[in-house]
């Protein structure tokens, strides 16, 4: 019995990381990755939790040794998540989603080509800079780098299976639910989950 493996991508302020927290407190056999970076925690952010954090040098041979599935370098920093671990939780039958970008989920789904890509977009460039705007972290140029990066991201939308367009939080959690309940539905996911009962019920009847 095999896992699902579930790819969530956003541009920043689409609101990527308020969907994945309410998706893992309505449903609770989904496990979130924690991802291993060489960044310095900021305040509050819990060691295993948050990220594991790790030196430049022990990520840089864990990368070495083949223990990604990918990994980047963002600001100057390493980003890197766990092959070992993944694969590990899903021959355990446990199902897994991945906050990563675009260029990371192409990575994955070179190695799991049976991973569900989610694609969240905001309902406009528009809300999206209010959105920025409104969290009031970060200075006007920094906004003005986050929204052209957001058209470039948003460009390789194509190369997921769903969009969720988040309009409206609770309705936008609500689809985020259901394509986890549906892919749980695929043939080959409830073939491998029940391989018994598929057998009594579709082995070939002489009679007929």
């Amino acid at each position: 019995m095999k896992g699902c493996l579930f790819i969530v991508a956003a541009p920043s302020g689409a609101g990527k990381t308020t969907l994945v927290r309410e998706l893992l407190a309505r449903d609770s056999a989904v496990k979130l990755s924690v991802s291993f970076t060489t960044r310095k925690p900021r305040a509050g952010e819990r060691d295993g939790v948050d990220y594991h954090f790790v030196t430049r040098e022990q990520f840089q041979r864990m990368r070495e040794q083949g223990e990604f599935l990918e990994s980047a370098e963002v600001h100057g920093n390493l980003y890197g998540t766990s092959r070992v671990w993944i694969e590990g939780e899903m021959a355990a039958g446990r199902d897994i989603l991945l906050e990563i970008d675009w260029r990371g989920a192409g990575q994955v789904r070179a190695a799991f080509s049976e991973a569900v890509g989610i694609f969240i977009l905001p309902p406009s460039i528009e809300e999206l800079e209010r959105r920025l705007v409104g969290r009031g972290l970060d200075a006007a140029d920094v906004i003005a780098r986050r929204l052209a990066n957001a058209r470039n991201e948003m460009k390789h939308v194509g190369g997921f299976d769903y969009v969720i367009i988040n309009n409206e939080l609770h309705s936008a959690v609500d689809e985020l639910v259901w394509v986890v309940r549906a892919a749980r539905l695929r043939l080959p996911v409830q073939r491998a989950h029940h391989p018994q009962l598929f057998f009594q019920l579709t082995q070939s009847d002489d009679e007929d």
